[in-house]
């Protein structure tokens, strides 16, 4: 895909290796440029992000007009990170160590800068 994007910016294989050592300021703009489009393409594409950690779990859906999150929190001494704790939470869903909260929120302008915040 880099090539790709370098052929687009019209650079050739050997300008790309000669801005890299006598002009490393530009060839870090165009790495950043070339980022920038990786992160729009991926973040245009996302509909789910998910992030667990030992006593909460966040998933959220990308929808087309704004994100909804389901959040589980867990009020014991289980690890929702190992095999075990998941386990656990999978049997135990209604037990009263656990939470489930329920969240929806609009985004704002930019939307890719809004699911970019959430990673």
């Amino acid at each position: 895909e880099f090539i790709n994007f370098l052929a687009t910016q019209q650079i050739t294989a050997s300008e790309w290796e000669n801005l890299k050592v006598n002009k490393p300021e530009l060839a870090e703009t165009e790495l950043d440029v070339f980022s920038d489009l990786i992160w729009e393409g991926v973040l245009n594409k996302a509909e789910y992000l998910e992030h667990i950690s030992a006593k909460h779990m966040y998933l959220f859906y990308l929808g087309e007009e704004n994100m909804q999150a389901i959040v589980i929190n867990l009020k014991n001494d289980v690890d929702i990170t190992t095999t075990e704790g998941y386990n656990w939470l999978r049997e135990n869903l209604m037990d009263e160590n656990v939470e489930f909260l329920q969240a929806n929120k609009d985004y704002t302008e930019d939307k890719n800068l809004d699911k970019f915040k959430m990673i």
